[in-house]
């Protein structure tokens, strides 16, 4: 290559690209309405001749959508699938989740159908939504309305909260049974003298044990140990076990010669944000940051009644408050603000949690931009670097809503719901959420 001339710019391969899909789409959605308009012509009454979903040779009897969805004839099915030119098994799975979306799913139906949500986002959803009640399912399709941008730990999380909101009773036996699971197994010893560890451990327990074997392993490496992290933390585990056997040798009593185990326990930061709901103890929902994921209430109170736990309240935070200090160094309730407002990375499509990530200045401290949480946004380390070596760049419209150009022209819109391509370069507004 000639380094004198210039490079070729990849928009225009771009933009192929992005009307290739586009026009990709369209025949899909087409194909979804004459799914639909089929499956109208051929609903049936009974469960008797009613198409359902097999595992393969053997017919479950469940139908190939939830419930509230139509019936359709098992026969007419077979037609339709050999049009289609799928397998029996994959086109009538296939068939079901587009009934899913259609009937259960109106709002993720009419996104696909304006060509705000790829089909292929959309029947994952259905895959996810096919075992819910009809209120559950009704909740996740609220919350998916424009659901271009939402990940798949995101929707997998939704789903969950949907069955701790609508069937209780139901997410607690599964809890109790699957803690009825939990182990700590050592396997037998190999010809090098090592031993396998399998354990199933009650998440916070288990977030408990990592931070103790990742802080014993970073004080072994600043004591001299040049191991690599793996083995220091294979170390550290092993002399948390010892600590638990010599725990008699830890600390007499100078009078009594009774001997006195000072436990640090747990730590437990709660961050309430008190609704109607809650006060009138309605709501079965909790978050936890760290797993990043609902849970229920008695999981809540059970982590709360273990033994040497140091529980610290947080007192209410207006996430929408202007508190600016002087100076370029951000203060910890900044930063606490900013994770509480935007959980994660606000590049297109970054999952990374906000905790993990940088806090960028939008507008540059040495500019005139401000140390204010109305200034400031979650960023990982990469995306970071984007921001501030490249082209990329970011408005705020409003609030918590952050409107990015690549370094081609391309735009994308980053809030709340996720990322969104703008393919109006224009339109930066918040589309109102249909009415309930």
């Amino acid at each position: 290559m000639d380094l004198g001339t210039q490079p070729r710019s990849t928009a225009p391969v771009l933009s192929r690209l992005s009307a290739g899909i586009r026009a990709r789409n369209d025949l899909l959605v087409d194909e979804w309405t004459a799914i639909v308009e089929w499956a109208s012509d051929h609903v049936v009454t009974s469960p008797e001749g009613a198409a359902a979903i097999t595992e393969g040779y053997l017919d479950t009897g469940v139908p190939i959508a939830g419930a509230g969805a139509p019936l359709v004839s098992e026969f007419a099915l077979m037609e339709l699938v050999a049009v289609l030119g799928r397998s029996p098994d994959g086109g009538r799975a296939y068939v079901g989740r587009v009934i899913e979306c259609a009937w259960r799913l109106p709002n993720v139906y009419a996104a696909v159908s304006s060509g705000r949500l790829a089909p292929w986002r959309a029947e994952r959803i259905a895959d996810l939504t096919h075992g819910l009640c009809a209120e559950a399912a009704g909740f996740v399709d609220r919350q998916l309305w424009n659901a271009s941008g939402v990940g798949w730990a995101q929707l997998e999380r939704l789903v969950t909260e949907a069955v701790l909101r609508f069937d209780p009773e139901r997410a607690e036996a599964d809890r109790q049974k699957a803690s009825d699971h939990r182990h700590f197994d050592l396997g037998d010893v190999d010809e090098h003298g090592l031993v396998h560890l399998d354990g199933l451990l009650d998440a916070a327990d288990g977030y408990d044990l990592d931070l103790a074997v990742s802080r014993r392993a970073r004080v072994l490496g600043q004591l001299g140990d040049d191991s690599s992290l793996d083995v220091r933390r294979s170390k550290a585990a092993a002399e948390l076990a010892r600590q638990d056997i010599a725990l008699d040798l830890l600390i007499p009593d100078a009078d009594t010669g009774e001997v006195v185990a000072t436990v640090p326990g747990r730590k437990v930061v709660l961050n309430i944000h008190l609704t109607d709901t809650t006060l009138t103890g309605h709501n079965p929902v909790g978050r936890w940051d760290e797993g990043r994921c609902p849970i229920t209430t008695a999981q809540i109170r059970e982590w709360l009644r273990a033994r040497h736990s140091t529980i610290i309240v947080r007192p209410v935070i207006d996430l929408a408050d202007h508190v600016p200090v002087t100076a370029y160094e951000i203060p910890d309730r900044h930063r606490t603000r900013v994770i509480l407002r935007d959980p994660t990375c606000r590049f297109p499509h970054c999952t990374r949690p906000a905790t993990r990530c940088d806090v960028d200045h939008h507008q540059p401290y040495g500019e005139g931009g401000k140390t204010c949480p109305c200034n400031l946004v979650a960023l990982c380390r990469r995306h970071h670097r984007a921001k501030t070596h490249s082209t990329w760049c970011y408005d705020t419209p409003m609030p918590a809503t952050y409107v990015w150009t690549s370094p081609n022209g391309f735009r994308f819109r980053v809030d709340h719901r996720g990322t969104h391509p703008l393919h109006d370069t224009s339109d930066t507004s918040d589309p109102s959420p249909p009415d309930e």
